[in-house]
């Protein structure tokens, strides 16, 4: 198929090399010299998100934030004044589920498809093309799209409707980030009373604590390697729209709450372009450590 890709970023380019060795045709915007590798393995460059879109059949985002995602939908050029009757647009950036209503509204206006697709799974999982993708959209578009997840993926779900793939990420954010915070703070605990962080989390993990972050970001915490895999950047973003989706259906997430000023923290002391395992250093500048 003749596929459009925009968004070349830390998840974004190997996904991207992944459509390419299952055999499709490439169609790439905003090539930076860290993307040119994908020129050589043979995808085409356009000027404009709407030269991508009029070059595919399926057009696939993955940018930052909702007002990043609009932008190359429907900004001056954007992939919207490219698209004809028949054409898909699928979504695969962490966006606020409200608005990804609305944007798939635009776009079925054309008479095209749209299906939000957000990932997990960090750049690990998309190196390795072992995320996990969580779908919103009709059955007939999931089933257009489901080669290309199937590329990029690992665990694919159809979790219902346009905006329900952005829900389930949401739900995802909250889990893992309070789940950080827990970590980061029963190792800080471990530290603080005098054990040894890495015993005790050698211990945890044969019992009901143990769990993939246990296993990886608190690994990333004990040793002190913090290049980005998810940026604390980013995380604090998704939590945002948990906390504002929440107030706005009256529902209380208090511990989203807190996790998302922790964050807020840590990036004001500078470490928002760290992994969002770095929690932990704010966490030990409060206790003084």
């Amino acid at each position: 198929m003749k596929i459009g890709f925009i968004g070349l970023g830390l998840m974004g380019r190997p996904m991207a090399a992944h459509l390419i060795d299952a055999g499709h045709d490439l169609y790439i915007n905003r090539v930076k010299p860290v993307s040119e590798f994908l020129v050589e393995k043979g995808a085409t460059t356009c000027d404009t998100p709407k030269a991508v879109a009029e070059a595919t059949d399926i057009i696939i985002t993955i940018v930052p934030d909702t007002p990043d995602v609009e932008a190359v939908l429907f900004g001056e050029n954007g992939v919207a004044d490219g698209l004809s009757e028949g054409k898909m647009v699928i979504d695969m950036s962490s966006i606020s589920p409200v608005e990804t209503k609305a944007f798939a509204e635009r776009i079925a206006a054309k008479g095209c498809g749209y299906l939000d697709a957000p990932v997990s799974g960090g750049e690990v999982g998309a190196k390795n093309a072992a995320l996990t993708i969580m779908v919103g959209g009709s059955d007939a578009d999931f089933e257009r799209g489901r080669p290309l997840f199937e590329a990029m993926g690992k665990t694919i779900t159809h979790v219902g409707p346009v905006g329900d793939g952005q829900t389930a990420k949401v739900a995802n954010q909250i889990i893992v980030g309070l789940t950080i915070e827990a970590v980061a703070e029963g190792l800080l605990f471990a530290k603080k009373a005098g054990a040894d962080p890495a015993k005790v989390r050698e211990a945890l993990m044969g019992g009901f604590a143990g769990s993939t972050i246990m296993k990886v970001h608190g690994e990333r915490m004990i040793e002190r390697t913090f290049d980005p895999g998810f940026r604390i950047r980013l995380h604090r973003k998704d939590m945002a729209l948990a906390v504002n989706a929440a107030r706005d259906i009256g529902l209380a997430l208090p511990n989203a709450a807190a996790t998302e000023q922790l964050m807020n923290a840590a990036i004001a002391r500078g470490d928002g372009d760290k992994d969002h395992s770095a929690l932990i250093r704010t966490l030990e500048a409060l206790a003084g450590l």
